[in-house]
């Protein structure tokens, strides 16, 4: 064991050893080790819920791959050693220079996830690995093979085998590698795991990054271009089979616009084939609709067949009328084509419906330009959309993560790389002054107290009177 430890070791010594340039041009090329498998990733990923390529490729595969060829190209600038001169320096610090140092904060476990086995670890992946850390990665049961090619890639690019280690797709296998220690975890998923994992992290007191469920909202404003919404909502609902963390779940719109909308948004929708629902969201789908349907909820389509959807996970698109902030399905994670239509009796209401959900992931805003941002920018969740959803989040230079129980701490973009760090200070005295060092003298206290005064009082009388008092106490002196 204690040889097995200490080859570990090496590897991860070797690896550290090479630059940040180094170690992302390495990730960088593994964009055309995916390529070269791309087939095979593309069957691996097929499932009930995945069940057309072009989603594998548009979903999984490009955004990857882009996000592999940024690391390569800005990685090493984004972890670069930032220097700290003279600019700003407190003068009590002359004469020192400090270097902020970004370094690997050792072993991460990436836990993934079903609905995209490629993108959401994959990216995750390659960010630990770029930064110098050794990657454990847990793939979500059904994942195994698209995980297998994803790390055989890596290996096939240079990454040590000892420093991508791909571990068995069981719960234990998790369980086991918290308990033993790690530095990072790294979870997509529900919220209810989450907390089983944060409490599994408790002990060891790893650092974690949740990214959790999501319950996001499509605010309509006046003046949206109707097209172009329902559009939106009809991809929302039908992509990956609607096995989306940022799918969109609820519909907030104004009287003034609320009939006309849903009578097109039927109409549509009334044209969609079912999808098959994951196992494992089926029951809490069928539970929340059916509270919803009893407190007063509308089923615009007519549809939905609670008994099909539970036995067989067949489930045509659902949109459900009259949904009310308290009902259980207006701040759920739903894992469905299920859209909720609530009532907003104008913005402020829609922004406060957004804000009050436990689950803030994302939200999309349509409308014109400028209102639109100006709603979003009020909205507390971690990504906005405008005139658009889901898309857009995939660019590898946007950080992504949510707010409230969608979770906490950021994946992807630059941000997402830096927190695959630790921040490491080294700082340099140079010169022989060192005030802090010498015998402490009667006289300190009035200097400094005036050296505060003069440097951080407001306004130039009183930092003048501070000036005074330093001079005072060198008379003294």
């Amino acid at each position: 064991m204690t040889k097995v430890l200490a080859t570990s070791a090496t590897v991860a010594s070797m690896w550290n050893q090479l630059s940040s340039r180094q170690r992302c041009r390495i990730v960088g090329s593994i964009a055309g080790a995916l390529c070269d498998r791309s087939d095979e990733l593309i069957q691996a990923c097929a499932s009930p819920q995945r069940t057309d390529p072009v989603e594998t490729i548009t979903s999984e595969l490009l955004p990857l791959c882009a996000a592999l060829k940024f690391l390569g190209k800005r990685g090493a600038k984004i972890l670069a050693p930032r220097r700290v001169g003279m600019s700003n320096r407190p003068a009590w610090l002359l004469g020192v220079h400090s270097v902020v140092h970004r370094v690997p904060l050792g072993t991460v476990l990436v836990l993934g996830t079903w609905n995209y086995p490629l993108l959401l670890p994959g990216v995750q992946v390659a960010q630990a690995i770029a930064a110098g850390n050794r990657v454990r990665l847990k793939p979500a049961l059904g994942a195994q093979r698209a995980s297998q090619i994803l790390v055989e890639c890596f290996h096939a690019c240079g990454v040590p085998a000892d420093q991508l280690v791909l571990l068995d797709s069981d719960t234990s296998a998790a369980v086991n590698a918290i308990s033993e220690g790690v530095d990072l975890i790294v979870l997509t998923g529900a919220a209810e795991t989450g907390r089983k994992v944060l409490e599994s992290a408790a002990p060891t007191l790893s650092a974690s990054i949740m990214e959790l469920s999501g319950c996001d909202a499509v605010i309509v404003l006046p003046g949206a271009d109707e097209q172009r919404l329902i559009a939106a909502l009809r991809f929302g609902l039908s992509f990956n089979a609607s096995a989306t963390c940022i799918g969109p779940r609820r519909l907030l719109v104004q009287a003034a616009n609320h009939e006309v909308l849903v009578e097109r948004l039927t109409t549509v929708l009334a044209e969609m084939p079912p999808v098959i629902v994951h196992p494992a969201a089926r029951r809490g789908v069928a539970d929340l609709v059916a509270q919803a349907l009893a407190a007063g909820a509308v089923d615009r389509l007519g549809r939905y067949d609670p008994m099909q959807l539970r036995e067989q996970g067949a489930m045509y698109p659902l949109l459900l009328d009259r949904v009310t902030a308290d009902h259980a399905i207006a701040s759920a994670d739903v894992f469905a084509p299920v859209l909720s239509v609530m009532g907003a009796r104008d913005i402020d209401h829609a922004v406060d419906l957004v804000n009050a959900c436990p689950y803030r992931l994302a939200a999309s805003v349509f409308g014109p330009a400028a209102e639109a941002t100006g709603v979003a920018e009020r909205l507390d969740v971690g990504t906005v959309t405008i005139n658009d959803l889901i898309a857009p989040t995939a660019d590898p230079r946007l950080p992504f993560g949510g707010r409230g129980q969608s979770g906490f701490g950021v994946t992807r973009g630059p941000e997402g790389l830096l927190a695959m760090t630790a921040a490491k200070v080294i700082s340099r005295r140079r010169g022989s002054l060192a005030p802090h060092l010498r015998p402490r003298a009667a006289s300190d206290q009035e200097m400094l107290h005036g050296a505060l005064q003069m440097l951080h009082g407001a306004g130039f009388q009183k930092r003048f009177a501070g000036l005074r008092r330093i001079v005072r106490s060198v008379k003294k002196t």
